[in-house]
């Protein structure tokens, strides 16, 4: 009488992970003529259809790079369809304010930006051209140098408030404080 031969999952510890299974895998290969390597990556046969063709990366890239998104539409329906989607995206573009959303490269706060902007300089501006703009303004606002200038005192501490806005962020960037 012939014994059975025993699998690997009998008895503790198993000898297999949990969920795996003795047989063999199935491997897809390219669905590309001709090719024999495996087929991992899924591409639509047409657009909004569930078919797909399965492709190995090489074939998966020169199916993405032909692709034609609008193919079997006329030109109304392409524009169509192109308008919907691309105010649908711009959704996200209307929320732009809650971030940093203007520019620079997000580095500086709307404190820096606005102090920035009031001092005349550009964005990616160095603290030396930041400095120098302070005591331009400084010196052209200031109530002694513009007495018959009602406003100019108040433009003074303005630019004094943006100088020190910068000053305080120069200082945290450098470990200074």
């Amino acid at each position: 009488m012939a014994r059975p031969t025993r699998s690997n999952d009998w008895g503790f510890p198993r000898w297999r992970g949990y969920g795996s299974k003795s047989e063999a895998v199935e491997v897809r290969s390219c669905d590309r003529h001709g090719c024999d390597k495996p087929g991992k990556h899924p591409a639509p046969k047409a657009p909004n259809h569930p078919d797909r063709w399965y492709f190995c990366e090489a074939h998966a890239a020169d199916y993405n790079r032909r692709w034609n998104y609008f193919h079997g539409l006329n030109a109304e329906e392409a524009a169509a369809r192109e308008a919907d989607e691309t105010s649908s995206a711009n959704g996200y573009r209307s929320a732009q304010h809650y971030g940093w959303g203007g520019p620079g490269d997000g580095t500086r706060s709307r404190d820096e930006m606005k102090a920035l902007e009031l001092l005349e300089v550009d964005v990616d501006a160095s603290f030396d051209e930041i400095k120098s703009a302070y005591r331009r303004l400084a010196k052209a606002n200031h109530p002694d140098t513009a007495r018959d200038d009602a406003d100019a005192a108040l433009r003074f501490q303005a630019v004094q408030a943006a100088y020190d806005v910068l000053r305080n962020s120069e200082e945290r960037r450098n470990g200074q404080r």
